[in-house]
């Protein structure tokens, strides 16, 4: 095979897998009822003036299941983590110890589980619209190819069979994220 071609197929299956290791990290922003501490990653504090990424001021862990626990490196700054989580708009109601920041995650709604799974199934959508535009880019690089008919016709199959065999990895992690939702 050409190594024009080879190169063309290479480069579109890269972009291919980036899309979905992108859909792997949005996944992991969607909860499913299990209190995990990338769910204060948008927490922003305000840090002497400075608006800081609670990662940066405090320690994040889970207790159990359901809890959440904040332990601040300074504890002068409990009032303003307190602050931050409240003002990030979770749905989280901190309670403060007076050492640390405590917050049950609350158990998910049969209605709040099935809006997660819309917005996995869009996620979902736009991992493979990216994937078709990356089929459509290689398809178009392949035509600029100096090659025969046949070779770009045949190279054209390929970069059409990786678009399926992406688009079927989007929906095993699709299904995989579905279930892990909707199960209580």
């Amino acid at each position: 095979m050409n190594e024009e071609i080879q190169f063309v197929l290479d480069s579109v299956e890269e972009q291919m897998s980036k899309a979905i290791s992108h859909l792997e990290y949005e996944f992991t922003n969607i909860r499913a009822g299990k209190a995990s501490p990338i769910m204060l990653k948008s927490v922003m504090v305000n840090y002497y003036g400075a608006s800081t990424p609670l990662s940066q001021v405090a320690n994040v862990n889970t207790l159990d299941a359901h809890t959440l626990t904040v332990q601040p490196w300074e504890k002068s700054m409990i009032q303003e983590i307190e602050k931050g989580i409240q003002n990030a708009n979770l749905g989280f109601n901190p309670m403060n110890n007076g050492e640390s920041i405590i917050i049950n995650v609350p158990v998910l709604t049969e209605e709040r589980r099935r809006d997660l799974v819309k917005q996995a199934k869009a996620l979902s959508e736009l991992a493979k619209v990216s994937i078709r535009n990356d089929r459509k880019e290689a398809n178009n690089e392949l035509k600029k190819l100096d090659i025969s008919e046949d070779l770009r016709k045949n190279a054209e199959v390929d970069v059409q069979e990786l678009t399926d065999k992406y688009s079927k990895i989007v929906d095993e992690h699709l299904k995989i994220k579905e279930e892990e939702i909707m199960k209580v």
